[in-house]
């Protein structure tokens, strides 16, 4: 990723919006493997495409996962994150139904916290600070 700061443009505004959003997975299981952080980032990839914005970053630990997501001004963060839970948490149950069921048996789907962090990004840290941060997140085997 490039230093300086290039702008976006859409109708009459430019922009650069980057959040840094943390997930954590419900009474903090750590559930997440390696194979499920790469299909997640996947599933996540895809589904900011659709939303017109782009995953800058991704990583996580066996508990919780990092994004540095670029957005758009029209974006509702609040239903961009329900959105991101919600998809992430359909499709992982469902294609690692076996290895979930031994952290959430519950019978409502469970799978995220209710809460999350979203920080705007160059407030408090360099993006090429926070991207290393992300990158270097202790991988789950």
């Amino acid at each position: 990723m490039e230093n300086s700061i290039r702008l976006k443009t859409r109708s009459n505004s430019a922009f650069r919006l980057i959040y840094h959003l943390v997930l954590v997975t419900k009474f903090r299981r750590k559930s997440l493997t390696g194979e499920i952080l790469t299909r997640m980032k996947s599933i996540i990839g895809e589904l900011l495409f659709k939303w017109e914005c782009e995953l800058i970053e991704f990583g996580g630990e066996s508990d919780h996962v990092h994004l540095l997501i670029e957005t758009h001004p029209s974006v509702d963060l609040s239903k961009l994150v329900n959105n991101i839970k919600t998809v992430t948490s359909r499709k992982l149950r469902s294609e690692f139904s076996q290895h979930l069921k031994k952290f959430y048996w519950a019978e409502k789907p469970l799978f995220w916290s209710g809460s999350y962090a979203l920080i705007s990004v160059g407030a408090q840290a360099p993006l090429d600070k926070l991207i290393e941060y992300v990158q270097n997140q202790e991988k789950p085997e």
